[in-house]
């Protein structure tokens, strides 16, 4: 009993050494190859071109940074040509440029980031809670830490269907993703995790709309888009909503349905790549010593966005606004924001402070291309997995694991048998015993010999 005790605890620690390596190498990356030779811009863009060839079905447009600059890129369409300039809807990517107009009214003391966000609010409450909700904040708003439940994910509005005011939506959201319950109130204690809320960017809609006084687009146009020159995007289209921007496809290729949305905060930014290039561009020094923030925020409210406040699984993921990717090895991080809906749509910007190098990705006909190919240039550019690189291959990572677990269990079966059945061959071999000597006054006698 106290071998097998003794077999069992040891293929338990086999097991659990076994999943920790299986974790911590997918975290750093061991047998993920790069792309291209690291340093090697031009290997990249080719291999990343290849790879966009090979996976793609619709329209896609993308342009890779080196020094705070475009170094090249590819577009590509089934149908309507693409470029550098024609809009795509981006989906959550639009949650950073929102984050830069919430910071916006911070900078010019409208906003106090700590306080109770219904101390600004009028036209809708958060609804009671046995949490209370003084502790929703712009800043855990933000970063996705106000104890929100909603699990919003919007599916958007359908030609001809009118979008639902900001109240209705706040109080429930009838385009609400499947899996999302719509409801935006406080379900956990504020701060006390991390649950990422698309509601909570339709609850800062509203209060830049509060505290500005004027529509959320309005606001964002005036004070954040053509400041920083990005003169192709808005929030909001006007006249045929249809126009002017690239054609959507499904993942079969085949053309999709273009939705709207009353959450234009959290889904409905509307950009280009050379506009994102430029709000890339405006987090650095610029060649003429315009410092980060471009004037539209100050450079210290810049770098605290991309200070960590929220952590999953003991990883620091989000800043103000912004994710957190993976370590950029320079003491920062690789900062950006992905963007991922309903037919096909999945968009990236992503930077090095540091270097000023990035990448954008936005697209329609494949709902994961644009964070597995950034994904692949954070590796390239760091050989740091990113977090939404891991998270992909979490389904692939616990294959191994349990793999892994089998092979512990079947050798630990087969060893517990030979084990146990070495000692019963023993005895078995000790009960047939040796015919019995008999001896003579001169040594052993044969009994076949011996005279009768």
């Amino acid at each position: 009993m106290r071998s097998f005790v003794r077999l069992m605890l040891a293929a338990l620690a086999v097991a659990a050494l076994w999943a920790t390596l299986v974790v911590v190498g997918s975290l750093q990356g061991w047998g993920h190859a790069r792309l291209a030779p690291p340093d090697d811009a031009r290997a990249f863009v080719e291999a990343a071109t290849e790879y966009i060839r090979t996976n793609h079905r619709g329209n896609i447009g993308f342009t890779l940074l080196v020094d705070g600059h475009p170094y090249d890129g590819y577009f590509d369409s089934p149908g309507a040509p693409v470029d550098a300039n024609t809009r795509f809807q981006v989906a959550s990517l639009s949650k950073w440029v929102t984050a830069w107009g919430v910071m916006a009214l911070v900078d010019a003391d409208r906003l106090d980031l700590d306080a109770p966000i219904g101390k600004y609010l009028k036209r809708w409450r958060l609804p009671d809670s046995e949490y209370g909700n003084d502790g929703v904040t712009a800043r855990r708003l933000l970063s996705h830490t106000a104890g929100l439940t909603d699990g919003l994910g919007y599916a958007g509005f359908p030609p001809g269907a009118d979008p639902q005011s900001i109240e209705a939506s706040l109080t429930q959201a009838a385009d609400a993703s499947p899996g999302a319950n719509g409801r935006v109130r406080v379900g956990i204690p504020p701060g006390s995790r991390w649950e990422y809320s698309g509601g909570g960017y339709t609850l800062l809609q509203l209060l830049i709309e509060e505290i500005s006084g004027v529509p959320f687009e309005t606001y964002m146009e005036a004070t954040v888009l053509q400041p920083l020159g990005m003169n192709r995007s808005t929030f909001l289209l006007a006249g045929n909503p249809s126009a002017d921007v690239a054609e959507f496809y499904d993942a079969d290729g085949r053309p999709a349905t273009h939705y709207r949305f009353t959450s234009l905060a959290a889904t409905s930014l509307y950009t280009t790549t050379a506009d994102l290039t430029r709000f890339l561009q405006a987090h650095l020094a610029s060649p003429d010593g315009t410092p980060p923030g471009r004037g539209v925020l100050k450079p210290a409210t810049v770098d605290q966005m991309r200070k960590p406040h929220a952590t999953k699984f003991g990883a620091d993921i989000w800043g103000l606004g912004v994710m957190l990717f993976a370590p950029n090895n320079r003491g920062g991080f690789i900062i950006g924001h992905d963007g991922s809906n309903e037919p096909a749509i999945n968009t990236t910007a992503r930077l090095d402070p540091a270097t000023g190098d990035g990448i954008v990705i936005l697209e329609t006909g494949n709902p994961l291309l644009a964070t597995r190919l950034a994904g692949e240039w954070v590796f390239w550019h760091t050989g740091n997995i990113d977090f939404l690189l891991v998270t992909m291959n979490a389904s692939k990572m616990g294959k191994i694991v349990v793999g892994g677990w089998i092979v512990v269990l079947l050798a630990t079966i087969v060893w517990g048998w030979r084990t146990r059945s070495r000692p019963a061959r023993a005895n078995r071999a000790g009960s047939k015993s040796a015919p019995e000597e008999r001896y003579g006054p001169s040594g052993p006698v044969d009994d076949a010999n011996q005279a009768t």
